[in-house]
């Protein structure tokens, strides 16, 4: 499920109103909305915010999830099975004709009861091997579905190494190795949670090639 343009929006008096069901200083509330009023600089410009949260504001994240913390409340008293990071949502269902019921009930208190727009174009009911959730895929074995690194991402790693690799880059090597270690570091900590032992033994045969190709480059000039 997609939010379309969740944080450009976002209802401030649907905020509010939540914010005020706990915090009963009213000083508190006042100066939170006042914060949501306060609007923005774009290109220079003053742009005002009556509707939506500022994207990099310091509160905008903490109201996104007071916001959808009404949602997942909902999907739990129906026994909806979920998981969510800011925006980005999966609903699981044992059918796929459970799933479009699913969807067709849980739409109206998104709409009506929250006041956000569903992207309609990519919100799908699909089978969990063709989704991807924040870089993830999903594959079925006798164990339960177990996580993977999508396509996608493997894609964009590939992309990323190219681009570090060329040989006209212009980078010594220290620099590419440098540069490799915190990319690579920070790739593999964030897909930690994945089973790719195959991957990573292709990917590495794959980048020793790369970092070969770029030092015979260098070697073909006189000074090296």
């Amino acid at each position: 499920m997609d939010l379309e343009k969740f944080f450009d929006t976002v209802n401030q008096s649907k905020m509010i109103e939540l914010l005020s069901r706990t915090i009963k200083d009213g000083r508190v509330v006042s100066l939170i909305h006042k914060y949501l009023m306060a609007g923005a600089i774009n290109k220079g410009k003053f742009e005002e915010t009556e509707l939506g949260l500022v994207q990099g504001g310091n509160i905008s994240p903490l109201c996104s999830n007071i916001m959808l913390n009404e949602l997942d409340r909902e999907l739990e008293r129906r026994g909806i099975k979920f998981v969510r990071y800011a925006d980005d949502m999966l609903l699981f269902a044992r059918t796929k004709r459970a799933a479009a019921r699913m969807l067709e009930h849980i739409l109206p208190f998104i709409e009506k009861k929250l006041r956000l727009r569903v992207n309609r174009e990519k919100t799908v009911v699909a089978y969990i091997g063709k989704n991807k959730c924040l870089g993830y895929g999903f594959y079925p074995t006798k164990h339960g579905i177990k996580l993977c690194v999508h396509a996608k991402s493997t894609s964009k790693m590939k992309a990323r190494i190219k681009e570090l690799t060329a040989r006209s880059n212009g980078l010594g090597y220290d620099q590419l190795k440098l540069k490799l270690k915190q990319f690579i570091t920070g790739w593999l900590n964030y897909f930690k949670l994945a089973d790719m032992k195959n991957l990573l033994k292709a990917t590495d045969q794959w980048l020793r090639r790369r970092i070969r190709m770029n030092i015979w480059k260098r070697w073909k000039r006189i000074p090296t």
